[in-house]
Protein backbone atom coordinates (compact mmCIF):
# COMPACT_ATOMS: atom_id res chain seq x y z
CA UNK A 1 0.00 0.00 0.00
CA UNK A 2 1.26 3.56 -0.75
CA UNK A 3 1.15 4.37 3.09
CA UNK A 4 3.86 1.84 3.25
CA UNK A 5 6.18 3.70 1.65
CA UNK A 6 8.95 5.24 3.58
CA UNK A 7 9.97 8.74 3.96
CA UNK A 8 13.39 9.64 2.41
CA UNK A 9 15.72 11.78 4.23
CA UNK A 10 17.34 13.52 1.32
CA UNK A 11 14.58 14.85 0.41
CA UNK A 12 12.98 15.80 3.79
CA UNK A 13 10.22 13.61 3.58
CA UNK A 14 7.63 13.93 6.66
CA UNK A 15 4.18 12.57 5.29
CA UNK A 16 0.33 13.81 6.71
CA UNK A 17 -1.62 11.06 7.83
CA UNK A 18 -3.74 12.68 10.48
CA UNK A 19 -6.83 12.77 8.64
CA UNK A 20 -7.93 15.65 10.98
CA UNK A 21 -5.29 18.09 10.38
CA UNK A 22 -5.87 17.16 6.30
CA UNK A 23 -9.40 18.20 6.78
CA UNK A 24 -8.68 20.94 8.25
CA UNK A 25 -6.62 22.23 5.77
CA UNK A 26 -8.77 21.60 3.03
CA UNK A 27 -11.73 23.35 4.80
CA UNK A 28 -9.22 26.21 5.16
CA UNK A 29 -8.69 26.06 1.73
CA UNK A 30 -11.81 25.69 0.79
CA UNK A 31 -11.84 24.75 -2.62
CA UNK A 32 -14.48 25.62 -5.75
CA UNK A 33 -15.47 23.59 -8.55
CA UNK A 34 -13.90 26.70 -10.84
CA UNK A 35 -10.65 26.39 -9.08
CA UNK A 36 -7.36 25.06 -10.49
CA UNK A 37 -5.42 23.86 -7.16
CA UNK A 38 -1.48 23.31 -7.60
CA UNK A 39 -0.76 20.67 -4.78
CA UNK A 40 3.36 20.97 -4.07
CA UNK A 41 4.89 17.82 -2.82
CA UNK A 42 1.57 15.50 -2.44
CA UNK A 43 3.21 13.09 -0.79
CA UNK A 44 1.18 10.04 0.19
CA UNK A 45 -1.57 12.01 -1.14
CA UNK A 46 -3.60 12.63 1.90
CA UNK A 47 -4.50 16.27 0.62
CA UNK A 48 -4.65 14.87 -2.77
CA UNK A 49 -7.39 13.15 -2.95
CA UNK A 50 -9.62 15.55 -0.90
CA UNK A 51 -9.21 18.39 -3.09
CA UNK A 52 -9.87 16.18 -6.05
CA UNK A 53 -13.64 15.65 -4.83
CA UNK A 54 -13.79 19.52 -4.49
CA UNK A 55 -11.74 21.31 -6.47
CA UNK A 56 -12.48 21.58 -10.58
CA UNK A 57 -8.35 20.48 -11.60
CA UNK A 58 -5.98 19.09 -9.30
CA UNK A 59 -1.81 19.60 -10.65
CA UNK A 60 0.25 17.30 -8.15
CA UNK A 61 4.09 18.13 -8.30
CA UNK A 62 6.11 15.64 -7.37
CA UNK A 63 9.88 15.04 -7.22
CA UNK A 64 10.05 12.07 -6.10
CA UNK A 65 9.73 9.16 -8.67
CA UNK A 66 8.12 6.22 -6.49
CA UNK A 67 5.62 8.33 -5.12
CA UNK A 68 4.54 9.89 -8.78
CA UNK A 69 4.25 6.05 -9.59
CA UNK A 70 2.03 5.07 -6.84
CA UNK A 71 -0.05 8.09 -6.80
CA UNK A 72 -0.41 7.34 -10.43
CA UNK A 73 -1.92 3.85 -9.54
CA UNK A 74 -3.48 4.62 -6.27
CA UNK A 75 -5.70 8.43 -7.39
CA UNK A 76 -7.61 7.97 -10.73
CA UNK A 77 -9.65 11.20 -10.31
CA UNK A 78 -10.28 12.39 -13.85
CA UNK A 79 -9.58 16.23 -12.55
CA UNK A 80 -6.16 15.01 -11.34
CA UNK A 81 -2.74 15.60 -13.22
CA UNK A 82 0.35 14.48 -11.46
CA UNK A 83 3.40 16.04 -12.76
CA UNK A 84 6.40 14.63 -12.18
CA UNK A 85 9.31 17.19 -11.63
CA UNK A 86 11.30 19.50 -9.25
CA UNK A 87 8.93 22.71 -8.13
CA UNK A 88 12.01 24.79 -7.83
CA UNK A 89 13.47 23.87 -11.80
CA UNK A 90 9.44 24.08 -13.09
CA UNK A 91 8.52 26.22 -15.57
CA UNK A 92 5.28 27.01 -13.32
CA UNK A 93 4.02 29.88 -16.24
CA UNK A 94 3.83 27.01 -18.97
CA UNK A 95 2.45 24.26 -16.50
CA UNK A 96 -0.67 27.03 -15.52
CA UNK A 97 -0.97 28.29 -19.17
CA UNK A 98 -1.29 24.41 -20.66
CA UNK A 99 -3.83 23.60 -17.41
CA UNK A 100 -5.88 26.54 -18.11
CA UNK A 101 -6.10 25.96 -21.96
CA UNK A 102 -6.68 22.40 -21.27
CA UNK A 103 -9.82 22.11 -19.35
CA UNK A 104 -13.38 22.98 -20.44
CA UNK A 105 -14.21 25.33 -17.36
CA UNK A 106 -17.89 26.04 -16.30
CA UNK A 107 -17.80 29.94 -16.99
CA UNK A 108 -15.48 29.96 -20.68
CA UNK A 109 -15.13 33.84 -20.18
CA UNK A 110 -13.20 33.75 -16.96
CA UNK A 111 -9.82 32.33 -16.09
CA UNK A 112 -10.20 29.61 -13.36
CA UNK A 113 -8.92 31.10 -9.80
CA UNK A 114 -4.80 29.33 -9.30
CA UNK A 115 -4.41 28.14 -5.95
CA UNK A 116 -1.54 26.44 -4.04
CA UNK A 117 -1.13 24.32 -1.43
CA UNK A 118 1.78 22.68 -0.26
CA UNK A 119 3.43 20.55 2.50
CA UNK A 120 6.73 21.90 1.90
CA UNK A 121 10.19 20.67 3.13
CA UNK A 122 11.30 22.44 5.73
CA UNK A 123 15.14 23.45 3.91
CA UNK A 124 13.31 24.29 0.56
CA UNK A 125 10.38 26.64 2.09
CA UNK A 126 11.63 30.01 1.31
CA UNK A 127 13.66 29.63 -2.12
CA UNK A 128 10.03 27.72 -3.01
CA UNK A 129 8.30 30.98 -1.46
CA UNK A 130 10.17 33.20 -3.83
CA UNK A 131 9.47 31.15 -6.57
CA UNK A 132 5.40 31.07 -5.80
CA UNK A 133 6.02 35.32 -4.97
CA UNK A 134 6.96 35.52 -8.69
CA UNK A 135 3.83 33.74 -10.01
CA UNK A 136 1.50 36.38 -7.36
CA UNK A 137 0.03 37.40 -10.89
CA UNK A 138 -1.17 34.27 -11.70
CA UNK A 139 -2.18 32.75 -8.26
CA UNK A 140 -5.22 33.80 -6.42
CA UNK A 141 -3.84 32.82 -3.19
CA UNK A 142 -1.55 30.00 -1.29
CA UNK A 143 -1.92 27.87 1.61
CA UNK A 144 1.11 26.26 2.82
CA UNK A 145 2.27 23.47 5.69
CA UNK A 146 5.65 25.06 7.05
CA UNK A 147 7.90 25.08 10.15
CA UNK A 148 6.31 27.34 12.74
CA UNK A 149 9.36 29.21 12.69
CA UNK A 150 9.06 30.19 9.22
CA UNK A 151 5.46 30.84 9.28
CA UNK A 152 5.84 32.70 12.41
CA UNK A 153 8.40 34.38 10.51
CA UNK A 154 6.29 35.60 7.27
CA UNK A 155 3.49 36.44 9.40
CA UNK A 156 4.91 38.57 12.41
CA UNK A 157 4.87 42.57 12.35
CA UNK A 158 7.31 44.97 13.69
CA UNK A 159 8.58 44.76 16.76
CA UNK A 160 9.02 40.82 16.73
CA UNK A 161 12.17 39.14 17.00
CA UNK A 162 10.85 36.67 14.05
CA UNK A 163 10.33 40.14 11.96
CA UNK A 164 12.75 40.38 9.19
CA UNK A 165 13.39 40.36 5.67
CA UNK A 166 10.81 37.40 5.02
CA UNK A 167 8.11 39.32 6.64
CA UNK A 168 8.81 42.08 4.81
CA UNK A 169 9.42 40.72 1.27
CA UNK A 170 5.98 38.16 1.77
CA UNK A 171 3.92 40.85 3.14
CA UNK A 172 4.52 43.58 0.65
CA UNK A 173 3.06 41.05 -1.74
CA UNK A 174 0.86 39.06 0.25
CA UNK A 175 -1.74 39.43 3.25
CA UNK A 176 -0.59 36.79 5.71
CA UNK A 177 -2.50 34.69 8.16
CA UNK A 178 -0.99 32.18 10.74
CA UNK A 179 -3.90 29.67 10.55
CA UNK A 180 -3.03 26.86 13.08
CA UNK A 181 -0.91 24.72 14.42
CA UNK A 182 0.06 21.02 13.75
CA UNK A 183 1.86 18.48 16.45
CA UNK A 184 4.81 16.35 15.12
CA UNK A 185 2.44 13.37 15.33
CA UNK A 186 0.48 14.18 12.48
CA UNK A 187 3.48 13.20 10.52
CA UNK A 188 4.94 10.05 9.11
CA UNK A 189 7.66 9.89 10.45
CA UNK A 190 7.35 12.62 13.20
CA UNK A 191 9.34 15.68 12.30
CA UNK A 192 11.68 17.30 15.25
CA UNK A 193 9.82 20.72 14.98
CA UNK A 194 6.05 21.85 14.98
CA UNK A 195 4.81 23.22 11.58
CA UNK A 196 2.21 25.55 11.38
CA UNK A 197 -0.32 26.43 8.08
CA UNK A 198 -0.16 29.58 6.94
CA UNK A 199 -2.36 31.45 4.23
CA UNK A 200 -0.95 34.25 2.08
CA UNK A 201 -3.54 35.77 0.26
CA UNK A 202 -2.00 37.89 -2.99
CA UNK A 203 -2.36 41.53 -3.15
CA UNK A 204 -4.11 43.47 -5.62
CA UNK A 205 -1.63 45.67 -5.29
CA UNK A 206 1.36 45.45 -3.31
CA UNK A 207 1.18 46.65 0.43
CA UNK A 208 2.67 50.23 -0.53
CA UNK A 209 4.07 52.00 -3.55
CA UNK A 210 7.84 51.70 -4.56
CA UNK A 211 9.67 53.28 -7.40
CA UNK A 212 12.23 50.09 -7.62
CA UNK A 213 11.40 46.94 -6.28
CA UNK A 214 15.10 45.85 -6.62
CA UNK A 215 16.21 48.68 -4.28
CA UNK A 216 13.41 48.42 -1.88
CA UNK A 217 14.42 44.92 -1.86
CA UNK A 218 18.12 45.11 -1.46
CA UNK A 219 17.33 47.93 1.00
CA UNK A 220 15.84 46.18 3.63
CA UNK A 221 18.05 42.94 3.00
CA UNK A 222 21.12 45.29 4.37
CA UNK A 223 18.71 46.38 6.80
CA UNK A 224 18.44 43.56 8.58
CA UNK A 225 21.86 42.31 7.73
CA UNK A 226 22.65 43.10 11.31
CA UNK A 227 19.86 42.35 13.80
CA UNK A 228 21.72 43.78 16.46
CA UNK A 229 22.87 46.95 15.02
CA UNK A 230 21.07 50.44 14.47
CA UNK A 231 19.21 50.63 10.59
CA UNK A 232 21.93 53.70 10.58
CA UNK A 233 25.21 51.45 11.08
CA UNK A 234 23.30 48.67 9.01
CA UNK A 235 23.05 51.26 5.87
CA UNK A 236 26.16 52.91 6.33
CA UNK A 237 27.86 49.61 5.61
CA UNK A 238 25.76 48.99 2.29
CA UNK A 239 26.03 52.52 1.42
CA UNK A 240 28.34 51.60 -1.52
CA UNK A 241 26.04 48.67 -2.28
CA UNK A 242 23.27 50.66 -1.81
CA UNK A 243 24.48 53.96 -3.95
CA UNK A 244 23.77 55.71 -1.27
CA UNK A 245 24.65 59.49 -1.94
CA UNK A 246 24.93 61.66 1.39
CA UNK A 247 24.43 61.11 4.99
CA UNK A 248 22.16 57.93 5.85
CA UNK A 249 20.94 59.97 9.22
CA UNK A 250 19.66 63.03 6.42
CA UNK A 251 17.54 59.97 4.95
CA UNK A 252 16.65 58.72 8.33
CA UNK A 253 15.91 62.07 9.49
CA UNK A 254 13.51 62.65 6.03
CA UNK A 255 11.56 59.67 6.29
CA UNK A 256 10.95 60.59 9.93
CA UNK A 257 12.87 57.44 11.32
CA UNK A 258 15.11 57.73 14.33
CA UNK A 259 18.64 56.71 13.23
CA UNK A 260 19.05 54.27 16.62
CA UNK A 261 15.81 52.35 16.08
CA UNK A 262 17.07 48.46 14.61
CA UNK A 263 15.28 47.40 11.39
CA UNK A 264 12.68 44.43 13.48
CA UNK A 265 11.03 47.87 14.38
CA UNK A 266 10.70 48.92 11.18
CA UNK A 267 7.45 49.02 9.19
CA UNK A 268 6.76 48.35 5.49
CA UNK A 269 5.76 51.69 4.95
CA UNK A 270 8.69 53.03 6.96
CA UNK A 271 10.63 50.79 4.79
CA UNK A 272 9.33 52.31 1.28
CA UNK A 273 9.71 56.15 3.02
CA UNK A 274 13.26 55.26 3.53
CA UNK A 275 14.12 53.87 0.44
CA UNK A 276 12.30 57.08 -1.31
CA UNK A 277 14.44 59.71 0.60
CA UNK A 278 17.24 57.38 -0.01
CA UNK A 279 16.35 57.65 -3.80
CA UNK A 280 16.15 61.45 -3.79
CA UNK A 281 19.56 62.12 -2.32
Amino acid sequence: MISLIKAKKSLGQNFLTDHRIAQRIIDAVSPLPADLVIEIGPGTGALTRMLCERSGRVVAVEIDADLVEELRRSTQAENLSIVSADALKLDWEKLIDEECRGVRWTNRSQQPRVRVVANLPYYISTPIIERLLALRRRVFDMTLMLQKEVADRISSGPGSKAYGYLSVMVQYYCVATKLFEVAPSAFTPPPRVRSAVIRLAVREHPAVEVADESKFFALVRASFAQRRKTISNNLKVAAEALEIRGPVESALEAACIDSKRRAETLSVEEFASLCARLGQR
